[in-house]
């Protein structure tokens, strides 16, 4: 439940984006309710729509969860599209299950997989095409890529689980929990959903969508706390501009971290893990096992069940009782199997006669790609000066070992002729804290590119949503504005087809008029014969004035005239930014490959998406004139209905969108000539979309 207290006391705590909870002095809430409410803020109508204040003071609890695991996945607020595509996705994956282990090719260190020369012959025999790179069958290879990933290297009950309710659920990586409401991009979710056999949902398009990285950073002033911050110190202070401060425990540590053991074999390993369990549950001291995934946990708690070791098992499948389990892991015999959730932020109270005993042990199953994270379990013992100890078990098989070093390893074990037995030592422990530093920078470097594509949305992010801000809490008559863009949109045409020759430009101009700006039967050839490009612009704007006044005088009063204003600006802008955000969407999968033209891609994908934004921006002043001149206004009486204007505004501008003379030979215009309808833009891009 939500809870408001009155500003005079010290806080509140928000709940589904409620106003009063943000107009506290201090207002708690999860970091994605946060991201989502700026992003919805920044799609309303309405200024009382609106319930954040201007971003002052963050103070993130467990900081380095929030801004470093959470920093490559952006939040994302979408809508439906309307293509249908669930058969596609069927037919994906009805082709790839086909495959054998060699038309296929999948690199361990990076995650990615692709078709072999073997599988690409096979594509093409199945979906009957001569080449399966074929411009044309680019959308096609798009289903099959996210088919191999969803087959191959999405794995359930590690990166997703299949809800009761026939949903899949992503589990978060770091926390072990499922991620509700959240869905993999671009088609991958759908993929999943192909794969498990369960119903496909909708595509959706993307709406607004923002990182955790560029959201905190809007703010004013940000600080955080955590345990496990010293190894993020470089980033923190390169991304964030924050101080890593360490600050001391407030009683000396006296958990004592045993040195890893590495098996060969992960069979060999967890009946390791089985037999210390079972002994240290003879003895009575509680055991808490940490392992990295869904599956593991099941895979363990049927070990210790046929080993007849009692247990609680902790994960995203039963995370509803996680409370009551946590409160009694440190009681006397208690066993404990939990994801990555119960290794951040949990205080293990130990029971009676449990420190005589050692404290809480924890084991780890396996070491984390992350330092912070195997540091976060270890830290669920020995807390506040408690004894504790804590072990870790590897083998050459787990993920870690197989993408570093794993070989090297293999062969010390092949030649000792330690099948069944463990290598422990300071340097082993030393060599696999490299190897996670290696998976850190590399994760590091990827937080990094990802924040260098975003900056280039986040500047225009910020340009669009400042506008719309102003559009939004704007108590006065907006046709400043709109005569601009009016006045823009003329010059902008005329200026386009100044390097035509004379007739054709007259022609190209006289066809933007009468079907964007004027009355058709109101101007003719004759009235802009014989003036010059400055000359005609003035003329074209004159007329549009008139035809401008006359609009609004349509319209009852003055708050109908704004209102009317305000909606047609803020629904021609979010559908072109949606466009736009989708665009640079395919921008950014596109522009990776001019990297084999010695070309850097995050300068290309700056440079296209500055020119795009551009474009999108003429693209907005264009279709706001168009509507403004061209609506079919009535009186109505007040108030104006958002749902009404915004109907109105949507058909008329589909309607506008097709008119051209009924007897206009469209098959004689080029696709990269202007468009005969005078929108400024190329046919291809314009009516040339629908031939």
């Amino acid at each position: 439940m939500a809870w408001f207290v009155s500003r005079d006391q010290l806080g509140c705590k928000i709940s589904n984006g409620e106003k009063e909870a943000y107009l506290c002095d201090i207002t708690y809430s999860t970091n994605s309710e946060i991201g989502f409410d700026y992003l919805r803020d920044n799609m309303v109508v309405r200024a009382e729509n609106m319930v954040q204040r201007p971003l002052n003071y963050a103070l993130v609890d467990e900081v380095d969860s929030i801004l470093i695991d959470e920093a490559r996945t952006p939040l994302i607020v979408s809508g439906a599209n309307a293509v249908e595509t669930s058969q596609l996705y069927h037919m994906a994956d009805h082709f790839v299950k086909s495959l054998d282990k060699d038309d296929y090719i999948i690199d361990i260190q990076s995650k990615t997989i692709g078709l072999s020369d073997s599988g690409i012959d096979k594509a093409e025999e199945y979906f009957k095409l001569e080449n399966l790179y074929d411009i044309e069958n680019v959308a096609l290879t798009h289903f099959i890529d996210n088919a191999l990933r969803a087959n191959y290297i999405m794995i359930l009950d590690i990166d997703y689980v299949v809800s009761e309710e026939q949903e899949i659920l992503i589990v978060d990586q770091f926390t072990g929990r499922t991620m509700e409401g959240r869905r993999y991009s671009d088609g991958l979710h759908q993929a999943i959903e192909a794969k498990e056999g369960v119903p496909i949902q909708d595509e959706t398009k993307t709406s607004a969508s923002i990182t955790y990285q560029n959201l905190f950073r809007m703010y004013k002033k940000l600080a955080g706390m955590t345990g496990t911050g010293k190894t993020e110190e470089e980033e923190f202070r390169e991304i964030y501009n924050i101080r890593v401060i360490p600050i001391p425990t407030n009683r000396p540590i006296q958990r004592i971290d045993h040195s890893d053991l590495l098996y060969a074999s992960l069979d060999v390993k967890f009946k390791a893990v089985v037999e210390d369990v079972k002994a240290r549950y003879q003895k009575g001291q509680p055991v808490l096992v940490g392992t990295v995934a869904v599956e593991t946990s099941d895979f363990l708690s049927k070990k210790l069940v046929e080993a007849g070791v009692p247990h609680e098992v902790l994960n995203a499948k039963n995370h509803y009782r996680e409370a009551q389990i946590i409160m009694n892991a440190g009681q006397r015999g208690a066993i404990t199997i939990a994801t990555n959730m119960a290794g951040r932020g949990t205080d293990i109270k130990l029971g009676e006669g449990v420190r005589e005993l050692g404290g809480l042990c924890v084991i780890g199953t396996e070491r984390h790609e992350s330092r912070r994270i195997d540091n976060q379990l270890r830290g669920r013992s020995g807390r506040q000066g408690d004894p504790g100890e804590s072990q870790f078990y590897l083998s050459l098989e787990d993920d870690l070992m197989k993408r570093f070093g794993s070989e090297r390893l293999k062969g010390v074990f092949e030649r000792l002729n330690m099948s069944d037995e463990a290598i422990k030592s300071r340097m082993l422990t030393r060599q696999v804290e490299a190897a996670q530093k290696r998976v850190e920078g590399n994760n590091y470097d990827t937080r990094k590119q990802v924040l260098q594509y975003d900056d280039v949305m986040r500047e225009q992010r910020e340009i669009i949503y400042s506008q719309r801000h102003d559009v939004i809490t704007a108590d006065r008559d907006l046709a400043p504005e709109i005569h601009a863009m009016i006045k823009r949109t003329i010059n902008r045409v005329v200026d386009n087809h100044a390097r035509a020759k004379q007739d054709e430009k007259l022609e190209a101009i006289l066809n933007f008029a009468r079907y964007n700006l004027l009355p058709e039967d109101s101007i003719s050839l004759s009235d802009l014969e014989g003036l010059s490009d400055q000359a005609i612009k003035d003329e074209l704007y004159q007329r549009a004035l008139k035809v401008y006044d006359s609009q609004v005088a349509k319209l009852r009063d003055e708050e109908a005239v704004k209102e009317f204003q305000k909606v047609l600006i803020l629904r021609v802008v979010d559908n072109k930014w949606t466009d736009h955000i989708d665009a640079l969407d395919q921008l950014r999968n596109a522009v990776g490959l001019r990297g084999y033209a010695q070309n850097n891609p995050v300068v290309e994908y700056q440079a296209e998406g500055f020119r795009m934004f551009n474009d999108m921006i003429g693209s907005i002043e264009f279709d706001v004139t168009r509507l403004m001149m061209k609506a079919q206004i009535h009186e109505q009486e007040r108030p104006q209905t958002e749902h009404h204007i915004s109907t109105t505004a949507t058909r008329n501008i589909a309607a506008q969108q097709t008119s051209l003379p009924a007897d206009l030979d469209l098959s004689q215009v080029k696709r990269n000539d202007l468009c005969p309808c005078g929108s400024g833009k190329k046919f291809k891009n314009c009516h040339g979309k629908r031939r």
